[in-house]
């Protein structure tokens, strides 16, 4: 639907029944339109993708850029057969461009670093292999396209009627970017802001050394910049940035705390650690155990994201043994 005058948002689904979809944004121009973000490469996302232009009564061969906001497969899969479709360039920001070879393509040997990270993480031998392949499903679910437009935090973009600043905002992803049309405060924000969930930030090979400490300063970089309406990856659109922001703000700084209580008692991996804490929390909470494998590797992950912050910042010592890390609180 339009939400806005000139803004349209589509909503693709995720595949294999998996609830949940990702909002895709076209936004008319005088030069042509912008999409942002495409949704995943299924048979359904490709029919919900022309099934909404269609409805919204506009034609794909007026899309003649397509903005993706980081290369994970629900706002990049779609990206190359849309531009077969409509002939549009791509643009991602270079941190992007850079991993979507080792990640789609040649991926033997993201693998096998994957394996090696999660041993040192502490997972179990027995659930290792599990572990480490719970992601190569979703390569099904992509048509792996090169960018023709490399972009940088401080770059425009146009189509004509609205001018969008380039916000580099890394944390979800190394590459992540935002776009704000200044005009009318805007936000395209991907996955940077969501507001009915809170954003994943993981520690992996493609996460970039500190991936959460990047985070927190993408969230101060639009936090104080004028905004008046957020367009998210997933989810509802909303006006209260700021509000969402410190919310998002509280729930890490309170997953710090369940770390260091966690740590309190005894020397802990980060297998161990993540077994301890309650996830989606947004929903009511659920125990380590009842998460699927996937979400299994996401909370080790993100437990590890805050490890790293926290040993940054001299709060934890780490204890390595026959390759695998124990943390511990400092006095």
């Amino acid at each position: 639907m339009e939400i806005v005058a000139g803004v349209h948002q589509l909503k693709i689904p995720f595949p294999k029944g998996i609830s949940g979809d990702t909002n895709v944004y076209v936004v008319e121009g005088n030069e042509g339109s912008i999409l942002v973000d495409t949704g995943w490469d299924s048979p359904d996302g490709l029919m919900a993708f022309i099934q909404g232009l269609e409805w919204d009564r506009l034609k794909l061969s007026d899309i003649k850029q397509i903005v993706v906001t980081h290369i994970h497969p629900d706002h990049y899969g779609l990206a190359g057969k849309v531009k077969g479709l409509c002939g549009a360039k791509i643009a991602m920001h270079k941190l992007e461009k850079e991993l979507i070879n080792l990640r789609y393509v040649n991926f033997e040997e993201l693998l096998r670093k994957v394996e090696a990270e999660l041993f040192s993480y502490g997972v179990p031998m027995g659930e290792l292999s599990g572990f480490a392949k719970a992601s190569l499903w979703l390569r099904e679910f992509v048509s792996p396209e090169v960018p023709e437009v490399v972009l940088e935090g401080g770059d425009e973009i146009s189509n004509g009627a609205f001018d969008f600043e380039v916000l580099h905002t890394p944390g979800h992803s190394p590459g992540h970017i935002c776009l704000r049309e200044p005009t009318k405060g805007w936000l395209f924000c991907g996955d940077l802001v969501l507001y009915n969930s809170f954003p994943h930030v993981g520690l992996h090979p493609q996460s970039g050394d500190n991936p959460l400490g990047d985070y927190m300063d993408s969230l101060k970089k639009v936090q104080n910049r004028r905004v008046n309406f957020v367009f998210p990856g997933h989810g509802s659109v909303f006006n209260s940035l700021k509000l969402r922001i410190e919310d998002i703000v509280r729930h890490r700084e309170q997953r710090n705390m369940d770390i260091i209580k966690a740590l309190n008692d005894d020397l802990k991996t980060i297998y161990q650690i993540a077994t301890e804490i309650p996830w989606k929390v947004e929903s009511g909470g659920v125990a380590f155990e009842d998460l699927g494998i996937w979400d299994k590797r996401l909370a080790v992950r993100e437990t590890a994201a805050h490890i790293r912050l926290l040993a940054l910042q001299d709060k934890i010592g780490k204890i390595d043994k026959h390759g695998v890390s124990s943390f511990l609180v400092k006095d």
